[in-house]
């Protein structure tokens, strides 16, 4: 029997192979389906973008922000929204022949690609799309090596995709990105060459976090060490979901004197850590946990909710907040209202507002605070008593725990695990993986918090910054001499483009887990375990 869908790209994906009916997610195979149509519309853009940089032409200036939008909403938990994806693959074609009429006028001749040529009817599209999917590669150890890299590249995409709403960018990441997907798609690469390519992606893996880092400290400031309140106001709310910063000030600034106060839940949390963002007054607190508890915590938000990005759990049918969704970038969700950015930039948020005006307050589901800002500014300023600390025996072991949270039990792991740790050792962690232990109140080493947090899993640069910094400190020649464990939980493609940059900066024996990604082949796993100690959960 035929499956009506294959994905493998999530840490959940079905019995760890692939989901072939439905997505764990809660994708539907029709929308598996665009989003395979769309992948194969981006190959044939950077193909064609690529071949036009090689005869020293600027391919058309919209690619670079359709392809890393386009990779952005087929992360998992981002998009649902078959019509969005749809209208994505519709422009794509248009963008591609746009392409190849530039090179054409210029006496071009392009590789043979159906990337390239395929006429992109959209009667065919479902028909295409069976033709375009992951197993469209036979060789599983190549499939292996072109889904790893092509799922770092997705990572890749949604951190330059933050650091472009802020109005920084680097080109050289674009080219690398539609270099790769041409190559990928028509390059005949070997496993030798796919296997260095793994490590490149990492390279400039590395690069976009830092692009990122810039951008959202240049914009906002450096983290600093926050309190943030976990409980409640009296007026009603707005809460902020994902990972933009640009949609964090627009929304703040444009609720200012209304009498609605915002709250961030999940992944946006790290943003009360930035300067910028503290004198707004109604900016209340966090609500809630980890993404995957949002169908609860939301019911009981009562207001309105904006994603900003990916992180999205299909609501249950008896869910009453369904009315109060609303979505904007790469992110979508049928029948939720899409905020789109005007031609200057900026975005609306007048309806969200009087929603919210009509909803009553949060109700309280927590007391208390929570302290975190341990990005790499603030650390590195605390590396005098970090340093007296370990070595005076106070801090014996660092645990990179950073990464993504997520529904299954076998997550708990991580929590018995930091409640598990000896008390002279200290987690640094990033990401919403944080949320399994982040309020067990592990206490402090002296003056130094048992659990550093870094931020969003975006802010994961501050930790590879942080192990840098110790490095240097204590003059060792290898990162790998460092008293730092590596205990990464993952999810979806932004811990793999995280994976591959420590890989590249040559961290060695990181256990990934719960579970090992289903996309690695029997041999590839292999290879990542003998040449870089890559293992399972500890």
């Amino acid at each position: 029997m035929k499956e009506s869908m294959f994905c493998f790209q999530c840490q959940e994906t079905a019995k760890g192979t692939g989901c072939t009916v439905r997505g764990v997610c809660g994708k539907n195979s029709t929308t598996s389906a665009r989003m395979d149509l769309l992948l194969f519309v981006i190959r044939g853009i950077s193909i064609a973008a690529h071949t036009l940089r090689t005869h020293r032409i600027l391919p058309d200036p919209q690619v670079n922000a359709f392809v890393i939008d386009a990779l952005f909403s087929t992360i998992t938990n981002a998009n649902f929204d078959e019509k969005s994806i749809t209208e994505r693959i519709n422009r794509g074609f248009n963008l591609r022949n746009r392409l190849v009429a530039q090179a054409s006028s210029a006496g071009i001749t392009f590789p043979s690609a159906d990337e390239l040529t395929w006429n992109g009817a959209p009667e065919a599209y479902d028909d295409k799309a069976a033709e375009v999917g992951v197993l469209r590669e036979p060789n599983e150890d190549l499939r292996s090596l072109k889904e790893l890299i092509v799922y770092g590249l997705k990572g890749m995409a949604a951190y330059t995709g933050h650091a472009m709403r802020l109005g920084y960018d680097n080109p050289a990441l674009h080219e690398f990105i539609q270099r790769t997907l041409s190559d990928i798609a028509i390059g005949n690469l070997s496993v030798g060459e796919l296997t260095a390519r793994v490590l490149q992606t990492g390279t400039f893996g590395v690069q976009a976090m830092a692009l990122l880092d810039q951008a959202n400290t240049g914009s906002y400031g450096n983290p600093e060490i926050t309190e943030v309140n976990l409980g409640v106001r009296s007026n009603p709310g707005i809460l902020i979901s994902g990972h933009d910063l640009k949609d964090m000030e627009e929304l703040l600034r444009q609720t200012e004197g209304t009498g609605i106060d915002v709250y961030t839940h999940s992944e946006m949390l790290p943003a009360h850590y930035y300067p910028a963002f503290k004198k707004y007054k109604h900016f209340a607190g966090n609500y809630g946990n980890a993404w995957w508890k949002q169908r609860e915590e939301f019911e009981t938000f009562n207001g309105p909710i904006l994603f900003t990005t990916n992180c999205i759990v299909p609501p249950l049918p008896a869910a009453t907040y369904t009315a109060r969704m609303y979505t904007t970038n790469s992110a979508g969700y049928p029948g939720c209202k899409h905020i789109v950015t005007d031609a200057d930039g900026k975005k609306d948020f007048s309806e969200i507002i009087e929603k919210a005006k009509t909803c009553k307050p949060p109700v309280e589901i927590e007391k208390g605070t929570i302290v975190g800002g341990f990005a790499h500014h603030q650390v590195i300023q605390l590396a005098d008593k970090v340093v007296e600390a370990v070595k005076s025996g106070a801090i014996r072991q660092f645990v990179v725990m950073a990464g993504c949270d997520g529904r299954m039990k076998i997550r708990e792991y991580y929590t018995e695990f930091a409640k598990s740790l000896p008390s002279d050792t200290v987690i640094l962690t990033a990401g919403c993986a944080k949320y399994r232990y982040n309020k067990l109140g592990l206490g402090n080493i002296g003056n130094i918090p048992r659990v550093l947090d870094a931020g969003q899993c975006n802010d994961s640069y501050s930790l590879v910054r942080i192990a840098l910094k110790l490095q240097e400190v204590f003059g060792l020649k290898d990162i790998n001499e460092l008293p730092i464990v590596y205990n990464i939980a993952w999810y979806e493609q932004k811990a793999v483009i995280v994976l591959l940059a420590l890989l590249s900066l040559g961290i060695k024996n990181i256990h990934l887990g719960p579970t090992m990604p289903a996309f690695l082949s029997p041999n590839v796993a292999k290879v990542l375990t003998e040449k870089f100690g890559l293992s399972g959960k500890i």
